[in-house]
């Protein structure tokens, strides 16, 4: 085992971009005795130190396991490559935050699996730590875990991580760490533990089951080989926000982090069925926190970090039921402290005038839409349930209360997508324009900044559109070329795009199977790293990667799957069922829209889950 020096860790940090990502000690960090602690948890974020911090699932499962007497949380983040490969210049093993303890010294060590193409930053952590990379190679130290959305097709990853949480981790952390404690304590082999872990609900432990193939690659079979493991796993859900753990103090950090501000997460899950949105999906049903609920958080928080900002999370804000209660409260409460509140997420249908008007009164800051498609048709086949209208009335009651700075997001690729929904996006973004220029020039704000933003449909697991294809790489550069040609010619329109090799990547591994973690070895073992940064992506080394393992990327990103073929993640049930994803991929090609399950049960498959969904 590495031994951290703290001489030579010192002079190391002298010497690398903003050492301030490396030396903990932050207000309100939680600092325990290690050696005091019946179990140990590292949680890791697998990119940079700004990013992981900006992330609200590692400030409520920090908040969370910290609460209990027994257990300490500390973190660790993806180090800077001048910091990894300096680490291994200086022999220095990867390291808390907190107390500066080796990773490899702690029971557990969590991943967060929020975008697909942080996996090469997990290989890295691991071996920085001195730990095997591979599951089957570790005799002892720490149990690997990981969650987050990603885990809902964990198979690329499989071979590296023990233990994979399925849904909200709330209630399912708690358990599956008192379950390692208690392992710990009675002298249980790692065997023993995975299995004892295997018997929570929502824990997937991968080594306890084997996949086979057809010739034709497909997915011939996947079944649990121990009897703990469960053929089906179940995911976990909070029913209930209002009693869920919520921190009354957030970390703040030295050096300025991606979202550095309040965070409070006005409710949990969206049924508007848009089809390409697996997060849409996956944290079914909506649940919301009561508005006096939000208010003691904001007030906690506030107190505790000085911050100027509260950020209303959710996946569609203006769907909450008391947003306008909400916001008028929070802007009256911090007025006289000058703390803004901030709308993002927001619906082009559920913009409330009222509270675009609230949450200008103090800090005046930019308005994000997402249309997704440039015509009707394209937005009734991936559901939207928005039209050109409900863009224009948004655009115009901003613009009427003080917004000049509009973002516009889009996809390209999606299903069905012709050279006319491309050329409507355009015609959008001239519309907004033409909409800033017919408010009165005594009401409008000066300034107008429009900016369009392109990125790529990605299939993802879990949702109606898992069976699509990718667009072909040089079908998706063409349509990048082509959409910035018609977007030149509107005056006045910022243009910004998103990297066809890192969508096409993303693509492989959100519809891989265990096969793709010999790509992501192989890749990582030639030099593969913070692929998520454009600065650093190798497209080389993981074409040679593919090449090496005899793999097609083609097979995973663009091949269309058929209603039969098993699926690498169908052993999951998430909540919604795979007859019901089918039903809506049909009605998609057909340009059918599904009313919001709010207005009435679409029969998705989460009444199922007894208390969770009340259709």
């Amino acid at each position: 085992m590495k031994e951290l020096s703290t001489e030579r860790l010192d002079r190391l940090l002298d010497s690398v971009l903003k050492p301030s990502r490396y030396i903990g000690g932050e207000m309100n960090a939680v600092s325990k005795p290690f050696d005091q602690a019946e179990l140990t948890f590292a949680f890791c974020f697998p990119d940079s130190y700004e990013v992981g911090m900006s992330h609200l699932g590692i400030k409520i499962l920090y908040d969370i396991i910290n609460k209990q007497p027994w257990a300490l949380c500390e973190r660790a983040f993806m180090p800077w490559p001048d910091m990894a490969d300096g680490l291994r210049r200086e022999n220095l093993p990867l390291f808390s935050l907190e107390s500066r303890q080796p990773l490899s010294r702690f029971d557990i060590i969590g991943f967060t699996l929020q975008y697909e193409m942080c996996y090469t930053n997990i290989l890295e952590m691991l071996d920085l730590a001195d730990i095997p990379v591979y599951s089957a190679d570790r005799k002892d130290g720490p149990i690997i875990m990981a969650g987050g959305p990603c885990a809902y097709n964990p198979e690329p990853l499989a071979p590296f991580i023990d233990v994979f949480q399925i849904g909200d981790g709330e209630d399912m952390m708690v358990e599956a760490i008192s379950c390692v404690r208690d392992c710990k304590a009675a002298g249980k082999s790692r065997l023993e533990t995975l299995r004892a872990l295997a018997g929570i609900e929502g824990i997937y432990v991968p080594a306890f089951y084997e996949a086979s193939y057809n010739e034709d690659g497909t997915l011939a079979s996947f079944a649990p080989t121990d009897p703990c493991a469960p053929s089906v796993v179940r995911r976990c859900v909070v029913t209930d926000l209002d009693h869920a753990s919520y921190p009354s103090a957030f970390i703040v950090p030295y050096t300025e982090a991606i979202h550095d501000r309040i965070v409070l997460e006005i409710m949990r899950g969206c049924t508007r069925g848009c089809r390409f949105c697996q997060a849409g999906m996956l944290y079914r049903p909506v649940r919301e926190r009561s508005v006096e609920t939000l208010l003691r958080q904001a007030e906690e928080l506030e107190n505790a970090t000085g911050y100027e900002e509260i950020s209303l999370s959710s996946l569609s804000s203006g769907d909450y039921t008391h947003l306008t209660e909400l916001v008028t409260a929070l802007i009256e409460r911090y007025k006289d402290k000058k703390v803004s509140v901030s709308l993002p997420s927001m619906r082009l249908d559920s913009i409330v005038k009222q509270s675009l008007e609230e949450t200008q009164k103090i800090r005046k800051s930019g308005l994000t839409l997402a249309p997704e498609a440039g015509t009707q048709r394209l937005r009734d086949v991936i559901n939207k349930g928005v039209t050109e209208d409900d863009l224009i009335r948004a655009v115009k009651d901003a613009f009427e209360t003080g917004w000049s700075t509009v973002k516009l997001y889009f996809m390209i690729g999606l299903p069905t997508e012709t050279e006319e929904d491309l050329a409507g996006i355009g015609v959008l973004a001239r519309d907004v324009i033409n909409t800033y220029f017919s408010v009165p020039k005594s009401v409008r704000a000066k300034g107008l900044r429009v900016t369009c933003s392109a990125s790529t449909f990605v299939p993802k697991a879990f949702t109606p559109f898992q069976w699509q294809g990718q667009d072909e790489y040089d079908t998706i550069i063409k349509k990048q070329k082509d959409l910035a040609d018609i977007l030149h010619q509107v005056k006045g329109v910022n243009f910004n795009w998103h990297e066809p090799e890192l969508s096409m990547l993303e693509a492989c591994f959100a519809r891989g199977d265990r096969r793709m973690a010999d790509v992501l070895y192989q890749a990582w073992k030639t030099g593969c790293r913070m692929d998520a940064w454009s600065e650093y992506l190798r497209f080389d080394l993981w074409l040679d990667a593919f090449k090496a393992c005899g793999l097609d990327p083609a097979f995973y990103a663009n091949r269309m799957r058929g209603e039969k073929e098993l699926l690498p993640w169908d052993f999951i049930d998430a909540g919604v069922t795979k007859a019901y994803l089918w039903c809506e991929w049909q009605r998609a090609l057909k340009g059918e829209t599904t009313p919001d399950c709010r207005n009435g049960c679409q029969g998705c498959g989460m009444q199922r889950f007894e208390g969770v969904c009340s259709k």
